[in-house]
């Protein structure tokens, strides 16, 4: 464990020299994106296609916080975290009864719904064009407008964020959710409420996944109708499968590695 949080910190350290600042901010944020994911599919067995559903709505909520109100960046961030939780609630309430190809089918088609939601609705989310003009608030007097601030503070973030996904794969919640993933028949009969687990699970993931979403809106000033689709649910389950499901560092590996590879071959193969 050790080893690997060392390795981290040299990344964290040595990206911004290596890559361009917004390309080495996207990744953490992917990362942390990946996280909430990889607790469903890695720790609970729950493939997911609607994850972008809590990472595209906490970015609009966010998004029109601060471009209409100027809203305090800590509250903004709570206000983020809180609308993925209770998207996830709502959704992963909806799933749960299902399992297999059903559930998988389910979160697509809820994903779709908020995102034909957001396609229609214009006046707040910008429809097609999506929401520009999302400012950067400073923090605690500190000026975060420059892309290496920013940076410091979206790799700070997901250092958080990674410690307290540790920290929740270690806890009895963590053991149970993976004891439902080898056989959720069996920890049915050790007197856990499956559903109700993966309905935990689901909140919990999605709540990570609305802090990525808030910090995306801000990383490029604008949240994309497209970070809100299904295509952009698939990207994050890709990557988190490249670095390895089920691993509490597959979902930064594989941030990496589909980030950095979708920057720079994207410049020499169009596909």
């Amino acid at each position: 464990m050790t080893r690997a949080w060392l390795a981290i910190l040299a990344a964290v350290v040595l990206l911004p020299v290596l890559l361009r600042h917004a390309i080495a901010t996207e990744i953490w944020i992917f990362a942390i994106f990946g996280l909430g994911l990889n607790l469903l599919m890695g720790y609970t067995g729950l493939l997911s296609f609607g994850q972008s559903t809590f990472f595209g709505s906490a970015g609009y909520v966010a998004g029109y916080l601060l471009k209409h109100f100027g809203t305090n960046l800590f509250l903004v961030l709570g206000i983020g975290i809180v609308v993925g939780a209770l998207s996830a609630a709502v959704v992963g309430y909806l799933c749960v009864q299902r399992s297999g190809l059903y559930f998988i089918m389910l979160t697509f088609a809820l994903n779709q719904m908020f995102y034909f939601t957001a396609y229609q609705w214009t006046t707040v989310t910008g429809g097609e064009d999506g929401m520009p003009g999302i400012p950067r608030p400073s923090v605690l007097g500190l000026d975060i407008h420059g892309p290496l601030a920013y940076y410091a503070a979206v790799a700070l973030l997901f250092l958080i964020s990674l410690w307290v996904m540790q920290r929740i794969v270690e806890s009895p919640l963590g053991k149970i959710l993976q004891a439902i993933r080898e056989n959720e028949v069996r920890a049915e009969a050790l007197g856990y409420n499956a559903p109700r687990m993966k309905l935990a699970a689901f909140v919990v993931g999605g709540a990570f996944s609305g802090l990525a979403g808030v910090l995306y809106a801000m990383l490029f000033g604008i949240v994309p109708l497209e970070s809100i689709g299904f295509v952009f649910s698939g990207n994050v389950v890709f990557a988190t499968l490249i670095g390895g499901s089920g691993s509490l560092y597959g979902p930064v590996i594989g941030s990496f590695v589909f980030i950095w590879l979708s920057e720079s071959v994207s410049s020499m193969w169009a596909r």
